[in-house]
């Protein structure tokens, strides 16, 4: 097969580059107006991200869940911990805010106190009745609401843990969203312009502090927090590059077109996700940022060696011709092996990373497009730069590091490898101390206002993720045999001995309130029948179940009555904990429940994203090694000596160890953001390690084959850019720490953290590998020096 990447070919791009200016900007321009209009297929996600493959076993589980009960990620809780509440004026003000949320058409059930439900004997009619718990005509009253408030907590162990917390007096409501409604933007106009009004409405009125929660709410003000934040991250990454770029260049025409290349980048990225039909997720949020810092490297590159041609021989037309042919050859293996490292997130099986990965890998080549047509381009049109647009080629700074760098490698290359072999072997040491963790909301802003709610639900109400049991007796109507009930009562009392988990909800405690109520609502008798009662006690509780409107149990039984559902909440824990948690849950499911007669299963969003983030940890390395595999296969390509990957190889793996190990050191943990940190890393900090080959390799030619020469001759020209590219890429990412989310923020800065390793790595460890690599030519040439 004819070789299409050979210098040949460059030079031919080169010329028709030079020679269709107008047409080439006319087609990006096109281009760049079609990915515009792109935009309007733009949307936010309403959905939580699933980690795992839709094949695999726990979203098999969660799916079958859904398909018997329906989403159940649909409660949104309101509530407060204030003695002043059982007064007229704010019984009434939370009256008006209930009795308004239960009139929107997003709503399909308000469980409150204000309409609270008590289950009475029908003696008559042999049969159990839901009486209101309050009567509207006394609440003026305020010994009445004293006398309510005292017979809520101690007469009704039905709504304990589920609508207030007996030993604090705190507090709380369930509003249950529409399902069909839940995970579209209707959630989104519900929650903000209808919610969060009145709630604050409620709280001038009474000055009574509302703490809301749940998935739908916390989902909502998270997706609008990340929508704010995205402006702030294109724009404060564009100031940092173009800042640095001005320092380094000192020119405000080569500013000025890096900017606008980076700006068609962005608009090109959020019209790929358009095109493809996306929504903007925490992960794809921050692509166009991503590109903004990739693409001005390239700008660095491109820029750099046309004011070191310009310098070299004053010829504008070769300049650019060489900086296509020449640089345009290397920055395209750079970006090729960035976009692998990111494309290789698409071999995870995880639907957010395929997308992220796709839509990344595409745009970083696009960028590279870009900026390789634009820059000889528009420079073409330009007069050639002045002699102060080229005094930072001379810079001291610049000058002393290369000099310090050179030094280094010519002489104690012994020392460099003690270092970093002391580094690796503490690095390994570190690495051992990683751990995974992940939860719903442990990637979640702390300074937003949800997450402080979340806390006084954990603390009140032990949590707001839900956790979903499924039992399958195999049998229609097997639910209400007595035998049945028995063993979820027996299981939810486990639940409830497990202080990481919430007072469980199920239709055993409709058959206890049941007793309650046919022994004339003695809390006592809060129990379940015995087998003498049973018979009288669950028909009067089949008689109130027959009105669907007022079953208040009538999304814990499906409608044959062969699945129930155990609901219970869980606190913000991280996946070692859960695992215990669900260890405890599975040995008491399997002692009481025959698998035989029995199908139980554990679910619920919390416990997939969970087991998504050991998926994604799982799968790491599967995914990194893929991606240092295929970036070796293209440098083996390109360079044609197994020498030199090798030491591009050792040299970058080395950061990504260092990194790992200051993860296990301070206690930063593997989750869906910091997994993608190694694979990201690797695709970028490798590139400076081809320019510096590519460099050699040409270098060689020249001066025949002489190694040592033509390291140095290399280390000098790519030395310049790489310093450049590495602070930008350094600063870059680190203003993914300007971010609310914790998992952006660890993103942002372990990558910074890796590439500053990167940069000392491929100025200094990479050099010295090459000459020990070569030793036997560097002795030969040493001798032929001597004989001349």
């Amino acid at each position: 097969m004819k070789n299409t990447i050979q210098v040949g070919f460059w030079e031919k791009l080169a010329r028709i580059i030079l020679k269709n200016r107008i047409t080439i900007l006319v087609i990006l321009s096109a281009l760049t107006l079609f990915f515009g209009y792109q935009w309007k297929n733009l949307a936010m996600t309403y959905t939580e991200a699933n980690l795992l493959p839709k094949d695999h076993i726990a979203n098999k589980d969660y799916q079958k869940f859904l398909d018997k009960f329906g989403e159940e990620g649909n409660l949104i809780v309101i509530g407060f911990k204030d003695p002043k509440f059982f007064t007229p004026k704010n019984y009434a003000a939370w009256n008006e805010l209930m009795t308004g949320l239960k009139k929107s058409k997003e709503v399909d059930l308000v469980v409150s106190l204000n309409d609270l439900k008590k289950l009475e004997k029908d003696t008559v009619n042999e049969k159990f009745v839901l009486a209101p718990f309050i009567d509207q005509s006394k609440v003026l009253d305020p010994t009445y609401l004293k006398g309510i408030q005292h017979e809520l907590f101690n007469n009704l162990p039905f709504y304990e843990g589920l609508l207030f917390n007996k030993e604090s007096g705190s507090i709380r409501s369930a509003v249950y969203i529409n399902k069909n409604l839940v995970n579209t933007a209707n959630r989104k106009t519900f929650i903000l312009e209808n919610l969060v009004p009145k709630i604050n409405k409620f709280e001038k009125t009474t000055g009574i502090d509302l703490k809301v929660s749940g998935m739908p709410y916390i989902r909502t003000i998270n997706a609008d927090n990340m929508k704010g934040e995205i402006g702030l991250f294109i724009g404060a990454s564009l100031l940092t590059v173009s800042l640095i770029f001005f320092f380094f260049f000192r020119s405000f025409r080569a500013t000025f077109i890096s900017i606008c290349i980076l700006i068609v980048g962005v608009t090109w990225s959020f019209g790929t996700l358009g095109l493809f039909g996306y929504k903007i997720t925490i992960l794809t949020a921050i692509i166009p940022p991503l590109i903004i810092v990739i693409g001005i490297t390239n700008c660095i590159f491109l820029i750099n060696k046309y004011q070191q041609e310009i310098k070299l021989h004053n010829n504008q037309a070769k300049a650019l011709q060489r900086v296509i042919s020449k640089i345009g050859h290397s920055t395209f293996m750079t970006n090729l092996t960035a976009a692998i490292g990111f494309a290789t997130l698409m071999i995870t099986g995880n639907e957010l990373l395929f997308e992220f990965g796709l839509v990344t890998s595409i745009n970083v080549l696009s960028v590279y497009t870009l900026t390789l047509f634009i820059v000889p381009i528009i420079y073409s049109f330009m007069p050639l730069p002045k002699e102060k647009h080229l005094y930072h080629l001379d810079k001291t700074y610049i000058s002393t590091l290369l000099n310090t760098v050179t030094t280094i490698v010519k002489g104690k290359k012994t020392i460099v490898y003690c270092i970093y072999a002391v580094l690796f072997v503490v690095s390994l040491n570190g690495v051992r101390q990683m751990k995974v963790s992940g939860s719903l909301i442990g990637e979640m802003p702390k300074s937003a206002s949800f997450f402080k709610d979340i806390l006084f639900y954990e603390k009140e109400f032990n949590g707001v993720m839900p956790l979903e049991i499924m039992v399958d007796t195999k049998k229609k109507k097997g639910v209400m045999k007595a035998s049945t009930i028995r063993k979820m009562d027996e299981l939810q009392n486990t639940i409830s001995e497990i202080p990481e988990l919430a007072k469980p909800v199920s239709i055993v405690n409709l058959v206890k309130y049941s007793k309650q109520a046919f022994y004339n609502g003695n809390p006592e008798y809060y129990q379940l029948p015995t087998s003498q009662e049973q018979t009288f006690i669950l028909s009067y509780a089949k008689n109130a179940t027959k009105n669907s409107k007022e079953n208040l149990m009538k999304a814990y039984v499906d409608s044959t009555g062969q699945y129930a559902r155990i609901t219970t909440f869980m606190k913000d824990i991280g996946t070692d904990e859960m695992a215990k948690v669900e260890g405890k849950l599975r040995k008491k499911i399997d002692e009481i429940f025959p698998k035989d007669r029995y199908e139980v299963t554990i679910t619920g969003k919390a416990l997939v994203f969970q087991k998504g983030t050991t998926y994604l940890a799982h799968n790491l390395i599967e995914s990194l090694l893929f991606a240092i595999l295929t970036i070796a296969i293209l440098m083996l390509y390109l360079f044609r000596s197994f020498k030199m990957v090798a030491a591009s190889l050792i040299t970058n793996i080395l950061p990504l160890c260092i990194t790992s190990g200051l993860m296990g050191y301070f206690g930063i943990p593997l989750k869906p953001s910091t997994i993608l940190v190694f694979s990201i890393a690797f695709g970028i900090s490798v590139d400076n390690a081809i320019q510096f080959m590519a460099k050699y390799k040409d270098e060689l030619t020249q001066n025949k084959g002489k190694v040592k020469k033509s390291v140095f001759s290399a280390l000098r020209e790519t030395g310049v850019s790489t310093f450049y590219t590495s602070i930008v890429l350094i600063l870059g990412f680190a203003t993914f720490t300007l971010s609310s989310f914790s998992g952006t923020i660890a993103l942002g800065g372990l990558i910074s953290c890796t590439l500053v390793f990167a940069m000392f790595a491929n100025l200094v460890v990479l050099p010295s590998l090459v000459l020990t690599f070569e030793k036997k030519k560097t002795k030969k040439e040493e001798l032929e020096n001597l004989e001349k």
